[in-house]
């Protein structure tokens, strides 16, 4: 069963990946633990890191850190979230092989919603960032969608295989208003109840305003899901 699923994913996905090798861009990896910790009731701390690289490991796009704390409206459905962000970025100069490194400062505000039809497990957030970069402010919208599917069990539950597959549109405020589009797929792993982990293949889809067209970025992902409590009430 297991080599069945590991099949699946990778026939979903090689499509993906010789779609963007076609294209002649460079596959990046992402290396991503999220963390959600739940504290005091109805309160979560949500921690974050993500070390993004051109390449597989070691030419560094960007570094995020991210941190905030979340209330939810209802158990397991609704939550509201602020938060703030810290993007340490390190682009290639365009159309030489040099370098260059800046800062971003975010503050976020964030609506989650989640649903379950069946075996499929919904969630929807809507975010809004403030960008400080250097002497410039910009706002952003982002829009996030995303499901998973239990393929060997009927929960996410531990020892579940299961399909995780998002797309999240990031919109500005000012022109050009589009910034960005991601879609993701990839295979996941429940270790136990609040623990879990994902292999998976993005597409990044930018527009590029002086051509007057979008191009695409492939990248891979680790991803690692922590919301263990703080004080360890949490059940296999």
């Amino acid at each position: 069963m297991k080599f069945k699923l590991i099949f699946l994913f990778f026939t979903l996905t090689g499509g993906l990946v010789h779609a963007s090798f076609a294209q002649n861009n460079a596959v990046g990896n992402w290396f991503i633990y999220f963390g959600n910790q739940p504290f005091s009731g109805k309160f979560n701390w949500h921690n974050e890191v993500q070390y993004r690289n051109y390449n597989f490991v070691g030419d560094l796009q960007q570094l995020l850190l991210r941190t905030g704390v979340g209330y939810n409206l209802s158990e397991n459905n609704h939550n509201i979230h602020l938060g703030y962000a810290f993007i340490r970025n390190n682009p290639y100069i365009e159309g030489t092989d040099e370098k260059t490194l800046f800062n971003e400062h975010r503050i976020y505000q964030q609506f989650i919603m989640r649903d379950r039809v069946g075996r499929f497990f919904f969630q929807h957030r809507y975010r809004v960032e403030e960008r400080f970069l250097n002497d410039d402010f910009r706002l952003r919208l982002r829009y996030f969608l995303a499901l998973n599917i239990p393929l060997n069990k009927q929960e996410m539950e531990k020892q579940a295989y299961y399909l995780s597959i998002y797309n999240e549109i990031f919109i500005n405020t000012t022109p050009n208003f589009f910034d960005r589009n991601r879609f993701y797929m990839a295979l996941g792993y429940v270790l136990k109840k609040d623990l879990r982990v994902e292999l998976g293949y993005m597409i990044q889809s930018f527009e590029d305003a002086q051509e007057f067209a979008t191009y695409d970025r492939p990248q891979f992902q680790i991803v690692i899901f922590n919301s263990i409590p703080f004080l360890g009430n949490g059940k296999d």
